[in-house]
């Protein structure tokens, strides 16, 4: 399936892209070359192919939720660059 060049200018200024004199001379080879794989792929006989949604087997990657120990107030101030009164203390960030 071709596309001709004033489809191309046609499309082009639908979506507000200005193209060169060459850009719309490419584009009319490509998007030719798509349309015609696309064009390809529709002539494949794909009768009996069950639906896919995925190439790949799906399965949920999120851990357990379970209460686990957590660390220690003590172990997780101190390494931190200032602290007081049990917890972080940062720079003042807003005013007021």
């Amino acid at each position: 399936m071709a596309i001709s060049r004033e489809e191309v200018e046609h499309v082009a200024r639908l979506a507000r892209l200005g193209l060169s004199e060459e850009e719309k001379d490419r584009f009319t080879v490509q998007l030719g070359r798509i349309l015609e794989h696309v064009a390809a792929l529709q002539r494949l006989d794909t009768e009996g192919v069950p639906p896919t949604f995925h190439v790949l087997p799906l399965q949920n990657v999120l851990r357990a939720d379970e209460v686990l120990p957590s660390l220690p107030r003590e172990e997780a101030l101190a390494r931190a660059p200032e602290t007081g009164e049990g917890t972080f203390r940062v720079p003042k960030i807003t005013e007021g």
